[in-house]
Formats: C-alpha cells, structure tokens, sequence
C-alpha cells in the first residue's frame, strides 16, 4: 500500500512577479545599452554570456514546491533538492514577517522569481538557507546542527503540523 506525502506548492505573489519582471527589463535593457554602445564589441558579448548564465544558474535553483516524506522534508527546486532528514529536526515554527526584514542576501537570488539562497541574519548574525516565493508566511526549520531553512508556505500550519505528524510518526517506528 503506498501511502500519499503531503505537498505543499510554492506560488508566486503579485510583488515577485513585477521584481521577475523588473530583472527582465534592467538585464535587456543594459544588454541593449552596451551593443549600442559597443556595436556588438567583446564587452556586451562578454555580459549577454554573463548574465546568461546567471539567468540558468537562478532557474535551476527556483523552489517548486514542499514535500514531507516518511523519511525527510525535501525543498524541491527545478534541479535541485534540499533534504532535511526528519531525525535531524530540532524544531519547526513559524516567523513573522518583521522578523524577515534583518535578513540580507549573500549568494541568493531576490525577487527573481522568489527569494532562495543564503542570507545573513543581521540579529543573529550567522547564515541562514532561505526558499520563498513571497516574502511572507514563514516556516523556519532549525536542524540539530543549528542550520535554519526558511520557506515560505501559504498554508504554514498545514505544513507545520505535516512535519510534526511525520515526526511522531518516525520516531514511533524506529522504536
């Protein structure tokens, strides 16, 4: 019998969608800029390359959606998936959005199609691993190492109670 995993998509919200948009526009309109400038010279070549490959290496890391499995919490992203072992699990709660503006992007795409990578926590001052479609309804996941993942989750206690339903449900096994 195969049981079915709660999941959980991440759905952009109107503000991203216009900042997706915005990055389109600057990364055309500076691309437009220095062939005109250049007349299609070794610079405009060497930034269309440029940001060409930022473009994909972004794509790629665009969070899709939420899952929790018998096993782990997996942060599925287009080629990518984040894994946090629910044995691992310290804690899960929600944040509230006030708490998400001393959160500064280090190696992290923000407002391109989402908000995903490391930022430093101004307060706390250490990293931390963010997936968001939306800059609201915050889930942070702190493993027994003390890294935190936040996601973004517009049914936060759905998925808070997934996980916890999960871990009871681990844990009662492995006994």
């Amino acid at each position: 019998m195969q049981t079915t995993h709660p999941t959980y998509s991440f759905r952009l919200d109107r503000r991203t969608i216009y900042l997706t948009a915005v990055h389109f526009a600057v990364y055309i309109l500076a691309g437009v800029l220095l062939y005109r400038l250049y007349e299609g010279g070794y610079l405009s070549a060497w930034f269309t390359s440029f940001v060409a490959a930022l473009i994909a290496l972004m794509t790629l890391s665009i969070p899709r959606r939420i899952a929790v499995t018998d096993q782990a919490v997996e942060i599925r992203c287009l080629c990518d998936i984040t894994e946090i072992r629910l044995d691992e699990i310290a804690s899960v709660r929600t944040v509230p959005q006030e708490q998400m503006r001393l959160h500064m992007p280090l190696f992290a795409g923000c407002g391109f199609f989402g908000y995903y990578g490391h930022f430093l926590d101004i307060r706390g001052f250490d990293t931390v691993l963010i997936y968001a479609s939306e800059w609201r309804n915050f889930v942070e996941i702190t493993d027994i190492y003390d890294d935190r993942v936040i996601v973004s989750c517009r049914h936060a206690a759905e998925l808070i109670a997934a996980i916890d339903r999960a871990r009871i449900a681990a844990s009662s096994a492995g006994q």
